[in-house]
């Protein structure tokens, strides 16, 4: 059964749904179809994992027969098109087979960020129902929390029993489903105090893997995927663009720079942009040579703040640097081509995409609607206050748009941080904080981070007499709250108090700009 309510998704307007028909935007395809009909072409292509844990290598042929092995054995056990499966895998060959199998079933994929503590999870968990999970045995700091499913019926642990779900026989073709319907749940940090469940359909998934693999430069090479397949960018780029471009994957489990740039000699593989930490840290690492640099060719940012320093930077080293705009509720609202002009590509985030419209409101925020933008939130309150009748998102962003239609983001109006391309809610981690012994009061903002883009600030308010924490005890305290590692607070100031509006509302701007200006 569908554990989404109707009642929590938006309303798309007629006459948006009957032009994004009209222009091919929107088809009659689904996931599953995709991928019997592109995988039936290519089953010889490679598909790595370079992993010092679980190292794998096949083509697309073997991760369909595990695919259509695990669908079988899932639809033994009852799972079929609208019920939900999710996993929380690091980069490796078993989470293509999971989410290939969820399409082919006609089911709803909750892709979870593989670092998430025990925290997020048990949240996503409980808000998705799910009717299967699967999770890793042990990866760095994460194992397996049995305690965290013990409602879900189906459960398959990578390195324990994963195996033991396969049927003997694959599962032929893709079980029907409405292609309207909901494909997948991406959860994603944001201004609640959990994860934001953002709902997308097949039509706005397939509209956004065709927009993406258009949009890519056609001799951008073998590529090396790190971002995470927990994240909607790194699911799509790891799993369908590949499929639809019959092109090699080559996947890793972790970001290490001297691995990538390994690969690259090695293995002929490139890095192709992402947030802006995995250009930088592996040009900045003392393995980068001169024969590293001419392999790489192009470097497409996004994610996170994306300087010009470093755009400039890339370019002056013969890199072809291009930026885009977008979030896992639209995705690609803004590219800059890669072919295009060198002011447009360095310092713009680019135009609306085919069938993307946007405007700025009075106060600069940017709305945008379009063929990719998904469904609306689990959470029907939150569906309500981010989208309107004529079918506009409101994306927390503020921007400017120039005579020919080219947008710069200029500033964040919702309450995020992100880190190294990983959101993080600044509410989240203040209710953790406000749980210390002696915080009265706390606030937390993004500070720069030359490796990273931004990290976590905490500024706290103390009770009188009560000494400010340090570092350890943060880390100490947030570990046992179960929260991921990537959202402590990596640094900590105190106030007397804060910055205020008329209303009593902290002014983070004042707080932001204090801590980037070294303030204490």
């Amino acid at each position: 059964m569908p554990t989404i309510p109707v009642t929590a998704l938006r309303t798309i307007p007629r006459e948006l749904a009957q032009r994004y028909e009209a222009t091919g935007l929107w088809t009659r395809e689904t996931l599953g179809d995709l991928l019997t009909e592109r995988l039936r072409t290519c089953p010889d292509t490679e598909f790595r994992v370079h992993s010092r844990v679980r190292p794998w290598s096949g083509t697309f042929g073997d991760v369909e027969r595990t695919a259509r092995r695990l669908a079988a054995g899932l639809r033994e056990r009852g799972v079929g098109p609208g019920d939900t499966i999710a996993f929380q895998l690091p980069n490796w060959m078993e989470a293509a087979a999971v989410f290939w199998a969820s399409a082919l079933l006609g089911a709803v994929v909750v892709p979870i960020v593989h670092f998430y503590g025990p925290k997020e999870v048990g949240y996503i968990l409980r808000s998705t129902r799910p009717s299967a999970f699967f999770a890793a045995e042990r990866f760095g700091h994460q194992e397996f929390r049995p305690e965290l499913s013990a409602a879900v019926p189906t459960v398959g642990v990578v390195g324990r029993d994963f195996d033991d779900l396969l049927a003997d026989e694959p599962m032929a073709g893709t079980l029907p489903v409405d292609p309207a319907a909901p494909a997948l749940i991406a959860f994603t940090s944001g201004t609640t105090r959990d994860p934001k469940g953002v709902v997308h359909s097949h039509q706005t998934l397939l509209c956004e893997t065709r927009q993406l693999s258009a949009a890519y430069p056609p001799d951008r090479g073998k590529q090396f995927t790190v971002a995470p397949v927990g994240h909607f960018i790194g699911m799509i780029n790891a799993f369908l663009i590949p499929v639809l471009d019959g092109s090699p994957v080559n996947l890793g489990d972790v970001w290490d720079p001297a691995q990538a740039l390994d690969l690259i000699a090695r293995e002929n593989l490139v890095v192709g942009g992402g947030a802006t930490y995995y250009m930088t840290s592996l040009l900045d690492h003392p393995d980068c040579s001169p024969e590293h640099v001419a392999r790489l060719k192009y470097a497409g940012l996004g994610g996170s703040t994306v300087p010009s320093a470093v755009t400039t930077r890339l370019e002056g080293l013969g890199i072809t640097a291009f930026r885009s705009y977008g979030s896992t509720e639209h995705p690609s609202v803004t590219w800059a081509p890669h072919d295009g002009p060198a002011r447009l590509r360095l310092h713009t985030d680019g135009a609306p995409l085919d069938g993307v419209e946007l405007r700025l409101d009075e106060d600069g925020e940017i709305l945008t609607r379009g063929p990719d933008l998904c469904l609306g939130y689990t959470d029907p309150e939150l569906t309500k206050s981010c989208f309107d009748a004529e079918g506009w998102y409101r994306t927390g962003d503020i921007g400017v748009l120039d005579a020919d239609g080219i947008l710069s983001i200029t500033d964040r109006k919702s309450d995020v941080i992100i880190r190294g391309g990983e959101n993080i809610g600044a509410l989240e981690v203040e209710e953790v904080l406000l749980g210390m012994p002696g915080v009265a009061e706390a606030a937390v903002v993004a500070a720069p981070d030359a490796r990273l883009g931004e990290h976590a600030a905490a500024v706290l308010r103390m009770l009188p007499g009560r000494q400010v924490p340090d570092l350890a005890e943060l880390r100490a305290h947030f570990e046992s709250a179960g929260m991921a590692r990537q959202k402590w607070p990596e640094e900590v100031h105190a106030v007397d108090d804060f910055p205020r509006t008329a209303s009593g509302k902290v002014k983070k701007f004042v707080l932001r700009r204090d801590i980037a200006s070294n303030l204490r």
